[in-house]
């Protein structure tokens, strides 16, 4: 009897550990669930490949998923938020249009006025 009880312990012990591991390798992918990280397939594929290479992969997989955050990106910025550094660029953008615009018209208005009948005498 008591043989058969250290069976059933073996085989608890092995599941459990089994099953440990699987879940101790997802953190990682969790984790980049939780923050809506983009590369949450490869972080949980290198995950299952981190298996096979007996860990090794795992620590940089923990820092790959802790590296981003929803609300800051990656967090190599000046403190703004992606979206916000978007907004700014296209407000250069639309004030470089003006710009340009302006200077063109500008040009436009500087070529009538000039006299076409004596630009070829002074050379």
């Amino acid at each position: 009897m008591l043989e058969y009880f250290a069976l059933g312990v073996l085989i608890f012990v092995g599941l459990f550990l089994f099953y440990g591991i699987i879940l101790l390798h997802d953190i990682p992918y969790e984790i980049a669930v939780h923050r809506n990280h983009p590369h949450q397939d490869a972080i949980h594929a290198t995950g299952w490949v981190s298996l096979f290479t007996l860990h090794a992969l795992w620590p940089f997989l923990w820092i790959w998923a802790m590296a981003y955050r929803e609300d800051r990106g990656w967090g190599f910025s000046d403190g703004h938020s992606p979206k916000s550094h978007v907004v700014h660029l296209e407000q250069q953008v639309a004030e470089l249009q003006g710009r340009i615009e302006r200077l063109e018209s500008a040009m436009g208005t500087a070529q009538n006025r000039v006299p076409t009948d004596n630009l070829g005498e002074g050379i």
